[in-house]
């Protein structure tokens, strides 16, 4: 095994192009319970570099965080997921980022893009019920200074999330792709 990262050194000589370090964090975004020295086999670092370029990592807070991918309609919990697009007047400046801000601030917000298209924002909502979403719409997005246009879709069925399949495997269709 190598050392690419020695443990105490300067850790401001971190390399965030390495190959090594990019197996790493491909590793843990596959698996976050990983633990150092199963990434360690998988990467060929020793188990002491791992530990110590996490650390630094999440120092930097180029590792933002670590997840659990629930699948909550399993669990028989109704949520309403809705995607919201939104068009947005940006400002001298600030382009998008202040209105984004004020938006992402919400705790029914789960994200917020910045995308190309027919609007500027994508937001993601989570809520109890359909109504909950359309006042979250109604009573604190649209009123937000520079928002002037919205556009809900509702999710009706997850299929695939962040690179997790939700769905049990569809048995496969043994027709032929063109009748003969």
């Amino acid at each position: 095994m190598t050392d690419d990262v020695t443990p105490g050194a300067d850790q401001a000589d971190l390399n965030l192009r390495d190959p090594a370090l990019r197996r790493l964090l491909r590793a843990l975004v596959a698996d976050a319970r990983l633990d150092a020295a199963r990434i360690a086999a998988l990467t060929g670092v020793s188990a002491a570099a791992i530990e110590a370029q996490i650390a630094e990592l999440e120092r930097r807070r180029v590792i933002r965080g670590y997840k659990t991918v629930v699948d909550w309609e399993r669990l028989g919990d109704d949520r309403v997921v809705a995607f919201i697009d939104v068009s947005v007047s940006p400002q001298r400046d600030v382009g998008f980022d202040q209105v984004a801000a004020r938006i992402y601030r919400h705790p029914e917000v789960r994200s917020v893009h910045l995308v190309s298209g027919g609007h500027d924002l994508r937001i993601i909502v989570e809520a109890p019920t359909m109504h909950e979403v359309a006042r979250f719409v109604s009573e604190k997005l649209a009123p937000i200074d520079h928002v002037t246009a919205t556009n809900t879709h509702f999710l009706l069925k997850a299929y695939k999330e962040d690179g997790d399949i939700l769905v049990d495997d569809v048995p496969a269709d043994d027709r032929l792709p063109v009748t003969p």
